[in-house]
């Protein structure tokens, strides 16, 4: 599944006029494999021994040219860093207010949240996002 994303990740690039450099794919394909909704230097941190000579500001450029083009999300969680998720799936997040861990879990479609939110307040709704937060069970056992 992964690789099929890349594929299909890659050609909306090109498709888009967006040439695809060897760190730009890697970034990519980072995001696409990782579970764990890394930030800017945590992607850097984990590419910048196969790319020694990327600078965080190229992780940042290219975040923003996949979040324009609708591959990847930016979560934006209190004021702590940014962290990016390829996974575009609707889906939810567990966040661990120790760690800050952030975990996805699936569950109904919650649209007629919209739906009613839409109608209590007159605004027309494009979309909404859901956390939870509590503590992950890697902080509860080593409390």
């Amino acid at each position: 599944m992964p690789g099929q994303q890349l594929k299909i990740a890659i050609e909306k690039l090109k498709g888009s006029g967006v040439r695809i450099t060897p760190q730009r794919q890697a970034i990519l394909s980072f995001l696409i494999e990782t579970m764990t909704h890394p930030t800017a230097d945590e992607i850097y941190k984990m590419l910048e021994t196969k790319f020694p000579n990327m600078s965080v500001a190229t992780i940042y450029n290219n975040l923003k040219v996949f979040k324009d083009l609708g591959l990847i999300k930016e979560l934006t969680y209190g004021d702590a860093s940014s962290r990016f998720d390829a996974n575009l799936q609707t889906h939810y997040h567990a966040i661990c207010d120790r760690c800050g861990k952030i975990e996805d879990f699936y569950t109904e479609n919650l649209s007629n949240v919209e739906q009613v939110a839409a109608k209590i307040t007159g605004f027309k709704v494009a979309s909404h996002r859901m956390e939870v937060y509590g503590t992950c069970r890697s902080c509860q056992l080593n409390h």
